[in-house]
């Protein structure tokens, strides 16, 4: 697994195997940020389901200006950590949370981009949707990445104005932006 985009393109990632963490494929990637390329110049990104950290890597190897990610399993947040240490990467606050209990802080910052990225058989997709919108999480403009399993039945706030959208095999992804 590598980064495919940007200034860091080439460089290497860790990963271990584990059957939660499903990493977005180097194809659904180079759409991803294909389409977010106009506007993700000088941006903040959260990474709710960081797994790799592969999405955020990608962002501020496109000039995010700051990522924050989320993730739970402290193996896999521990991998993070080392692939941001060997990139030699300061701009990001990496979190050993759970979600939820994150985007329920009443002082958190707004983002400009939002990753969601969960594991497909785990996670209440539609919960988490809940709470950013409702706790006004995203800025106005901002954007929302969604990939999810092909049959998962995602509830979108009407606020939210689908920008793209594309299947791959069992996969769909999205990416909203927030009126």
């Amino acid at each position: 697994m590598k980064i495919i985009t940007g200034n860091y393109k080439g460089q290497k990632l860790k990963y271990i195997k584990n059957k939660l963490l499903k990493p977005t494929t180097s194809i659904i990637k180079k759409i991803l940020f294909s389409w977010l390329l106009p506007f993700i110049k000088n941006t903040k990104c959260l990474d709710c389901f960081a797994g790799t950290g592969a999405l955020s890597l990608e962002a501020i190897s496109n000039k995010a200006k700051y990522v924050t990610l989320i993730e739970k399993n402290y193996k896999i947040f521990n991998i993070i950590k080392k692939n941001f240490y060997k990139i030699n990467i300061n701009k990001y606050n990496l979190l050993n949370k759970n979600c939820i209990t994150f985007l329920k802080k009443k002082k958190i910052t707004n983002f400009d981009i939002i990753f969601l990225d969960p594991p497909f058989y785990i996670i209440n997709l539609n919960k988490i949707i809940q709470i950013i919108n409702n706790y006004n999480i995203i800025n106005i403009n901002g954007l929302i990445y969604i990939e999810t399993f092909l049959y998962n039945n995602i509830i979108i706030p009407k606020s939210w104005y689908l920008y793209k959208h594309k299947i791959k095999h069992n996969i769909k992804f999205f990416l909203y932006i927030k009126n």
